[in-house]
C-alpha cells in the first residue's frame, strides 16, 4: 500500500518564531504513525496544518493522492489535547449535532452512536450533561464524536489522557481494531509505553525540524548497541568477573532476577556475535539470564532529543 498522507516541506512561523521548518512525513496507509517531540516541538502545527486550521507559510499536504482542499474535513477525525465538548449540552443532543456537522444525517448519526454507546458501555449517558460527567467519561464521548463518521484518517492528540487503566486499554483496542478495518492513524503522546505498543511508523520533531522518523522496528535497530543482560551462577564469580572485563564490555546493570547470580551488561565488539558470548558464559557457569537489550521508544527519544 501507498501514503494516505504525506506532508512535504512544510513551514509556519507564528511572527519572529518558526513553529515547522521544512517538515516533511509520510503516513502509510493502515498504519499508525506516531507523532513525537518535546513539548513546543511543533507537532500541534503540523496536526493543525493537516486539519486546515492553521494554513502553512510553505509547502503542502497530499491527502488520498489529492492535494489537502476544504472537502477533505469529512475524510479525517481530529481529537484534540485540548477538549471540545460543550459542558451544559446533554451527550446525546451533542453527539449528534457533531455528528451532523461531519455530513452524517440524523437518522444515520442515531444508528451509529446506538453502537457506539453500547460498544463501550455508556447506554444511560444519552440525557446526562457534559459537567456530569468525570474526565474520563467525557474522554469517550469525544473519542466517539472523532471516530463516528468513519474517517479515513483519524488523529488522537494524547487520547489516554484522563482514562484509568482499564479504559485505556478499552480505547487502546479500539485503535487498533479501526486499523485493522481500514482506518489510518496519527497518534501523538508522550506516553512511550503507548507508542511500544501502538506503533507501526514514527516521526520525532525537535526544534520545530524533523529529526527522525521510519518504522520503528528499523529505528530500534539503528539504536541499538550491541549490549547483552547477562546472569551467570558461578563457582568463583570473582575470577569469571575479571575474564569478563578481559575479553568484553562490561559494566554495572540493575535488572532484577530471583537469585543472586553475577548481574552485568556485556557490549559485544564488532569483531563479537552472541554466539562467542554464550558460548563463554556456558563453559564457565549456569546462565540464568540472557537477553539483548533492544532500545525502547523512551531510550531512543531521550537520546535523539539529547544528541540534536
Amino acid at each position: 500500500m501507498g501514503n494516505l498522507l504525506e506532508a512535504h516541506n512544510v513551514s509556519k512561523k507564528f511572527g519572529n518564531y518558526t513553529a515547522l521548518n521544512n517538515v516533511s512525513i509520510d503516513v502509510p496507509q493502515g498504519s499508525i504513525f506516531g507523532l513525537l517531540g518535546p513539548n513546543g516541538a511543533g507537532k500541534t502545527t503540523l496536526i493543525r496544518v493537516i486539519n486546515q486550521i492553521t494554513m502553512p507559510d510553505s509547502g503542502h499536504v497530499i491527502l488520498d493522492n489529492q492535494p489537502l482542499q476544504n472537502h477533505h474535513v469529512k475524510d479525517i477525525g481530529y481529537l484534540p489535547e485540548e477538549r471540545g465538548l460543550y459542558k451544559s449540552m446533554k451527550v446525546g443532543e451533542q453527539a449528534l449535532y457533531l455528528a451532523q456537522l461531519k455530513g452524517l444525517s440524523k437518522a444515520e448519526a442515531r444508528k451509529r452512536l446506538a453502537y457506539w454507546f453500547d460498544r463501550l458501555d455508556m447506554g444511560d449517558w444519552w440525557n446526562k450533561k457534559i459537567q456530569e460527567l468525570s474526565k474520563g467519561m467525557a474522554q469517550k464521548v469525544q473519542f466517539i464524536v472523532t471516530v463516528l463518521h468513519e474517517p479515513k484518517l483519524l488523529i488522537f492528540d494524547e487520547p489516554f489522557s484522563g482514562f484509568d487503566p482499564i479504559n485505556a486499554i478499552l480505547i487502546k483496542d479500539e485503535i487498533l481494531r479501526l486499523r485493522d478495518e481500514g482506518a489510518t492513524v496519527i497518534f501523538s503522546t508522550h506516553r512511550m509505553e503507548s507508542v511500544e505498543e501502538l506503533c507501526d511508523h514514527i516521526a520525532l520533531i525537535h526544534q520545530s525540524n524533523k529529526i527522525l522518523d521510519g518504522k520503528l522496528i528499523d529505528i530500534k535497530k539503528q539504536f541499538k548497541t550491541n549490549t547483552f543482560e547477562i546472569g551467570i551462577r558461578a563457582t568463583n564469580e570473582l575470577a569469571l568477573e575479571i575474564e569478563l572485563s578481559e575479553k568484553f564490555t562490561v559494566t554495572p546493570t540493575s535488572f532484577k532476577t530471583l537469585g543472586n547470580e553475577l548481574k552485568r551488561n556485556i557490549k559485544l565488539a564488532e569483531n563479537q556475535s552472541p554466539n562467542d558470548l554464550l558460548s563463554f558464559l556456558t563453559s564457565r557457569g549456569e546462565v540464568s539470564h540472557f537477553v539483548e537489550i533492544i532500545p525502547t521508544a523512551n531510550d531512543i527519544f531521550i537520546q535523539a532529543v539529547k544528541n540534536n
